[in-house]
Formats: C-alpha cells, sequence, structure tokens
C-alpha cells in the first residue's frame, strides 16, 4: 500500500523548483521504479512532485565545448541507443544493457539510479570512472557537484531539500581518446543486483599507460576509485604484469564487506580478477594489444 495524499505534475524546471519551495517535503518521482520500492508497506502519507512531463530532462546532446549532457531523466533505454553514448562513450551503454530488464530500461532513468544513492546501481562505476560532474538546480540557482562528493554513504546522496537533478555532465578531457569496458557480475544472468559492478577506461601512449581510472560498485558502501591503482598505472608499460598488479592494488582500495550475496574474500578475489579482464578489453578498445 502506498499513502500518498497528494500528487503533482511539473512541465518545466522553474515549476518543479517553485513547487519544492513552497512543498519541501514532496518526494520527487521520474521513473518511479526506486521510490516506489522505497514507499512500500511506509505508513507515513508521502505527496509526489512528477518531473515525467519535463520533456528538456531527456536530452542527450553535445554542447559546444565537447561536454557531453545527458538529462537526468533520459531512461536506460534512451543512454543505450543514443549515437552520441554510443560512439563516445560506449562503456556507459554496456552499463546500462545491464539495468534490469526490457521494461525497466523502458522507464528507470538515470538520473533517478544516481539519486537513489545506491552502490550497486548500474550507472555508477561507469559514471565515477568518467569523471561525470552533476547539475543541481533548486529555486535559489545551481550548481555543479564532482559524482565522486555526490553519495555519502548507503542510500544517502548530497541533494539538498529543494534540489533537482537535472544533468550529468562529462568534458571532452575525461573520454576523448579513452578506451573502457564495463563488466556487472551478478549471481545469476537474469535481471539480478550486481555483486560487483567494474568499470574501468586508459588512455595510452606509445606501448604504455598514459591515464587509467578504475571505478568499483559493491565493494563499498559507496562507488568508489582505485586511486592507487590508478597512480601505480601511470607511465607503466602495457603488459601482462602490469595488468596483474594493477588488478592487486586495486583490492587496496575496496571496503568490502561480507553479506548473504557474497562473502568479503570474495568481493576482493572478484575486484582483483574483474579489473584485469575489464582493463585487458580497455586496451584494444583505446588502440592497445591484446593481451593474451
Amino acid at each position: 500500500m502506498y499513502n500518498i495524499i497528494g500528487y503533482y505534475d511539473a512541465e518545466t524546471i522553474g515549476e518543479a523548483t517553485t513547487l519544492l519551495a513552497a512543498k519541501p517535503n514532496l518526494e520527487l518521482i521520474a521513473g518511479g521504479t526506486d521510490v516506489l520500492i522505497k514507499m512500500h508497506g511506509k505508513s507515513e502519507d508521502v505527496e509526489l512532485l512528477s518531473l515525467r512531463k519535463i520533456k528538456s530532462l531527456e536530452i542527450i546532446r553535445i554542447a559546444e565545448d565537447g561536454t557531453i549532457v545527458i538529462g537526468a531523466l533520459s531512461t536506460f533505454a534512451r543512454v543505450f541507443n543514443d549515437p552520441i553514448i554510443r560512439e563516445m562513450i560506449p562503456i556507459l551503454t554496456e552499463a546500462a544493457i545491464s539495468m534490469g530488464g526490457p521494461q525497466i530500461r523502458n522507464i528507470a532513468t538515470i538520473g533517478g539510479n544516481v539519486c537513489s544513492g545506491a552502490t550497486s546501481g548500474d550507472s555508477a562505476s561507469s559514471l565515477f570512472a568518467l569523471n561525470a560532474q552533476l547539475k543541481l538546480v533548486s529555486y535559489e540557482g545551481e550548481r555543479i557537484v564532482p559524482i565522486q562528493e555526490f553519495y555519502l554513504g548507503p542510500g544517502k546522496v548530497a541533494l539538498k531539500y529543494g534540489e533537482i537533478l537535472t544533468e550529468i555532465r562529462i568534458s571532452p578531457q575525461d573520454y576523448q581518446g579513452f578506451g573502457g569496458q564495463y563488466i556487472k557480475f551478478a549471481m545469476r544472468e537474469a535481471m539480478d543486483i550486481a555483486t560487483l559492478g567494474v568499470a574501468v577506461i586508459c588512455k595510452l601512449q606509445g606501448g604504455n599507460f598514459d591515464k587509467v581510472r578504475i571505478a568499483l560498485g559493491v565493494a563499498g558502501p559507496t562507488p568508489l576509485r582505485c586511486l592507487e591503482a590508478e597512480e601505480y598505472a601511470q607511465g607503466k608499460e602495457v603488459s601482462v604484469e602490469t595488468v596483474a598488479e594493477i588488478g592487486k592494488l586495486a583490492v587496496n582500495s575496496t571496503k568490502a564487506r561480507t553479506s548473504w550475496r557474497a562473502s568479503k574474500e570474495y568481493r576482493e578475489h572478484l575486484v582483483e580478477e574483474l579489473v584485469q579482464r575489464a582493463l585487458k578489453v580497455a586496451i584494444v578498445n583505446a588502440g592497445g594489444v591484446d593481451l593474451v
């Protein structure tokens, strides 16, 4: 049962922020695949503010400076099929297609996935690796927050009362020249929550790593970056030995714990193994050699 005592539709961002300023306790709803689950069985009365009619939030575009701008109401189906995403940041299409089944992907939004604050969110790891920036808008103005600063804890994000996530931005220096790979490991092949999500992107210079970024989901209470492994990789020769060492160092950044889905030790084993697998594919996608 849902104790919904009020429902409002907004057709513009301005209308939505005005309503939020007047009623700061409104619960935002986009696709509803996360919000309705969280509400189920709760006894508190709830008023909803729907963003579904704000068509400007569904747009995916490239800004004049090369920044890829993804509207927060872009569904995962739209993200997967968008030609800009497929050409420029295909790692995000891999994350999008791994999210639930076709029915969920047709309604669930990338903004809602980020705002849920779940470390298992399928978009989170790729967006961390891409250094995504989040545009948050309120009645009083707007601010840009790096995605690494947005996740505060399990299910907790830095979204203030009255704010709406409107855009996800990826700067050209964070995707141009990079090859990437996303791997979702789950206990079942069909529509399962990730036991571990691994996103790796890299840029090469000659036979060496220029830059490597590694992001993990479900390896801690929030998505995280493997900064020690990334720092080690810079300037190193692209080789099986280097990739193996990067996988080992990635484990040092994890904050894995034992849960009903997997033990701490198993998750750490997965991190070491899957980081190597993802990096080997990313190397090829960046124009490098195929490491056997």
